[in-house]
Parts: C-alpha cells; structure tokens; sequence
C-alpha cells in the first residue's frame, strides 16, 4: 500500500513538474528569440499581404522589464542594417495577462473559467504608428516611412505564445509586411499571473491549465455571482435556417482554411457534423492538415431567446443586458462522426463528452442601447467578442484596452448545458457573438455565432429589442415577420488549386 502511495505521489509530482517545467526565474533585460516564415511556407495565412511581406526578416527581440514589472519595452531589431529598429514602448503587459475580476474571486469554478478563457482567447492590441508607444529608426527608410500599424497578440494558446505584426497600407488597405512569433518569459507571465489572480500559479493545476489545455467542461457557472436579474422577458427571436451565409472582415479572408465554404445557409452549416477548420497551432498558425471539428449538433433546434436586465458588481450604477439563447441538442449526432475525424484531445485533455439535451448560450454585462448601428452586411465591425468572463475584445487598440482593463469588464459569455455547467465552446467550435443594431430598424438587434477561430459564422438571429433611455429592457414587443432579405455578400471563389483541405 505504501509502496502504491510513493508511486501515485511520484507520478503527480512529475506531472506537475512537467506541466510547468519552463517556468524559470526572468531578468530584467532577456534576449528573446523570434520565429518567422515565408509566405511559402505558411499559405494558410488569411492576413492580407503587403507586396513587401518576407522583404524585412531577421530580427531579434530584446525584452526589457520596467521598475513596477509589469510595463516591458519590446525591442525588436536586426544586424541587417536594411531593417529598421522598432521599439514597443512601456507596454503594460499585465493588461495582456489573464486576472480575476473582484466578483468572481472566491468562487473556484467562476475563477477557473475567468483565467482559462482570457489565455486561451486570442488579444490582438493594435498600436498606432506614429504614436506615443512606437519608435521606428533606422534602416533603408521604407519601415520609418510606410509602418503604420504595429500589433502584439496574446495567442489563444499556452501562456507565453506571442506575435508581432508589422503593418502598412497599399491601395488604402493595411496590409502585412512582417509577422514573428515569440515566447514571452514564463518567469515574468507566472509573477504577473499571480499578481493580477491573487492565486497560487502552482496551486489547482493553474500553472497546467495555463501551459497545457486541461478542459473544465462541467464546471459549475454560478451566474448570479456575475448578475442580479432585475426583469426577464422572452422575445419572438426571427432565426431564418434557410437564410445564405454572410461574410465580411477576417471571414472572408479565411474561406481558404475550412471546408465548409461549400455550404449556402446556416442550416447547411450546423446540420454539418464533418464540417471542419484548419486548427490553430503553436507558435500561432493555421494547419490545415491538422482540421478541428464541432459539436454543432448542441445546437440542432432552436428553441428561444431571452432578453434581461441585469445588475452586475463591477458597474452598480446602471442597467446592463444579458441575452441568453436556447437550444435542443441532439447527441446522437455525436456518435455519428466519420472515422479518422481530427478532435481535439488529440493536443489537447479531454473531459469527456457531455450528453446534455439542452444547450444555453449566454451572452450578460453588456448594454444593448450602446450596441453600434449598422447594416447588418457589416456585422464585423459591432460588438465582436469571446466568451469568457471579463475578456478583452479580440482586436483593439491599445488606448481602449488601457481605458478599459479587462478585469474592470461586466462582459461574460458562455456555453452552458441545462445544468448550469460549462460546456468547452472551443471544443464545439462557436468562439463567441456579434451583436449590432439595424441601420434600417434600430429596435431590431442582430446577433451571430461565430465559429471556431472566427473562420464563418455559425448562426443569425433577429431580437426585437427596442432602445430605451433608461438602459432598462423594454417594450419588447413582437414584430412582424421581416420583409426577404437582400442576398447576403457571397463568399469570395475559393482558390481550391492553392490548398487541399482534408
């Protein structure tokens, strides 16, 4: 028995040494290496391309630490002296690691799911250039001249893997000129965790579920630690099956990465059980020989929409929104998955499969009378989020996200079953909404699912929710039934010569 006893304690500890091996104390000023490609070898990439792209490799990143520890200076230079010297200014870093909201601390199930969805969503803080926290020198002139965008992205993936994105503009479009991967120190990410979690990073397998994918599937959400439901309607939610797929924004660049371009109408897509997406992988890239598969079948029947007022902790004073939209799942389906089908536990630890008939998606913390108004062809550019509990956007600008700390966000979005439990929407490949108000008809909201990696979308639904002054919900009132709709923008051609997708 003893003997048995050793043996178990040896395997965890060696398990937890492993998880967080790489974790190692970080100086002050560290040499960091950078990872880049040609565009040869990376034609999954759906960033648009500067003529320049690949013209400007070779560079090296130097990681310099500010007084408080969490402000870093990212120096990225060359010993091509062609290539200009391109420096991220007092950045603060913390803002870019996952933290704990003041209201979820103290509940582990709400704490696990806070720190899992902020790393492993993606955060892509956009710096203008010229700007306050961008110096370019050097070089033949062209990055000094023509650099206008620079980007630093947290991957969604394990903790440390960052990007660089250089941009410039050709025909009044951005398009990009450089990209490097890199690994920001584990010692500095561990310290900087713990400082904005208040928890151990070796305490509950933290430290694991930060390096390597632990799925909490089943964990408990107690929502009305996030809110307090002050009024609760059902609204007469228009969900058209037959209605063509739209695309816009970083969806029409990723028609090369999925297959499932061939289908016309959102039925088409969530009837789609072998649909698939190129996976995103260490460093930070897209494999299209590696595809990632779904679990639409959790959205089989629409049932109904619920629309709320809500009160959350972090915003007292007023009235916010929460929106929730259930589902009849159909698990069989799951059964039903072709032979040799990528899944995800094949890089990542599975929790096994929840068979729950019913599925919630929630969507809180936001105000809807703020929601920008468009023409729903241009749904990229409204509220554009993951799931999480106080996530970031995936796309903002750094003064936003310095004005806005996520920590300090009310925004939480799940996936949930009947039981109230979390349900791994990355697994099921929806990575979180859109929601936008219509240019034609303010009181109607429009509301999308995006799919795993954003590559289409997965679903439209029309609430009628008119505006109010007081940031309170109501009237909400029936509207007739929708004139036909325009056709949706139709995906760009498919160049099928370029990749085979499996």
């Amino acid at each position: 028995m003893s003997s048995t006893l050793a043996i178990l304690t040896l395997t965890v500890a060696s398990v937890l040494f492993s998880g967080c091996a790489a974790v190692q104390p970080s100086s002050d000023c560290m040499d960091v290496r950078v990872t880049e490609v040609c565009a040869d070898d990376y034609p999954e990439d759906p960033s648009p391309h500067s003529s320049e792209f690949g013209c400007y490799q070779g560079r090296n990143l130097t990681l310099v630490a500010g007084c408080d520890g969490r402000h870093f200076d990212f120096i990225f230079e060359s010993d091509d002296p062609r290539i200009a010297r391109i420096v991220f200014r007092d950045v603060d870093v913390s803002l870019m690691t996952p933290g704990l909201p003041e209201y979820v601390r103290g509940d582990k199930g709400l704490q696990r799911i806070a720190v899992v969805d902020r790393q492993w969503n993606r955060q892509q803080v956009q710096f203008d250039v010229p700007g306050p926290h961008v110096e370019v020198t050097g070089g033949d002139g062209f990055e000094v001249e023509n650099l206008r965008v620079a980007s630093l992205a947290k991957n969604c993936l394990n903790a440390g893997l960052w990007e660089v994105l250089l941009f410039t503009k050709e025909d009044g479009k951005k398009a990009m000129y450089y990209q490097g991967w890199f690994t920001f120190p584990l010692g500095h990410y561990k310290r900087i965790w713990e400082e904005n979690t208040g928890l151990s990073y070796f305490s509950d397998l933290n430290g694991y579920r930060m390096e390597h994918w632990l799925d909490p599937s089943g964990t408990p959400i107690a929502l009305d630690r996030l809110r307090t439901a002050c009024s609760e309607e059902s609204i007469d939610a228009q969900y058209n099956p037959c209605e063509l797929i739209a695309y816009d924004g970083e969806q029409t660049r990723k028609t090369l990465s999925s297959n499932m371009t061939v289908h016309q109408t959102w039925s088409d897509v969530q009837a789609s059980d072998q649909g698939s997406f190129a996976t995103f992988l260490p460093p930070g890239r897209y494999h299209v020989d590696a595809p990632w598969g779904n679990e639409f079948w959790r959205l089989a029947a629409f049932e109904q929409a619920v629309v709320r007022s809500v009160q959350c902790p972090s915003s007292p004073e007023k009235n916010l929104h929460e929106i929730e939209l259930v589902f009849q799942a159909d698990p069989s389906r799951a059964d039903k998955k072709k032979r040799g089908e990528f899944q995800p536990s094949r890089f990542r630890r599975d929790a096994g499969r929840d068979t729950c008939s019913t599925t919630r998606i929630i969507v809180g913390g936001i105000d809807l009378d703020s929601l920008p108004v468009l023409p729903k062809q241009n749904y990229s550019k409204g509220l554009y989020m993951p799931m999480g509990i106080g996530v970031p956007p995936f796309y903002q600008s750094y003064e936003e996200l310095q004005a806005n700390p996520p920590t300090c966000s009310p925004y939480y979005s799940f996936m949930l079953n009947g039981k109230c439990q979390w349900i791994d929407h990355h697994k099921a490949a929806v990575d979180g909404p859109v929601l936008l108000r219509d240019a034609d008809n303010p009181d109607l909201i429009h509301m999308y699912l995006l799919s795993y990696e954003r590559h289409v979308l997965v679903a439209h639904f029309v609430l009628p929710i008119a505006r109010t002054e007081s940031t309170t919900v109501g009237p909400l009132r029936p509207q007739p039934p929708a004139a036909a709709d325009a056709p949706s923008p139709r995906m760009p051609t498919r160049v099928a010569e370029r990749l085979q997708f499996p």
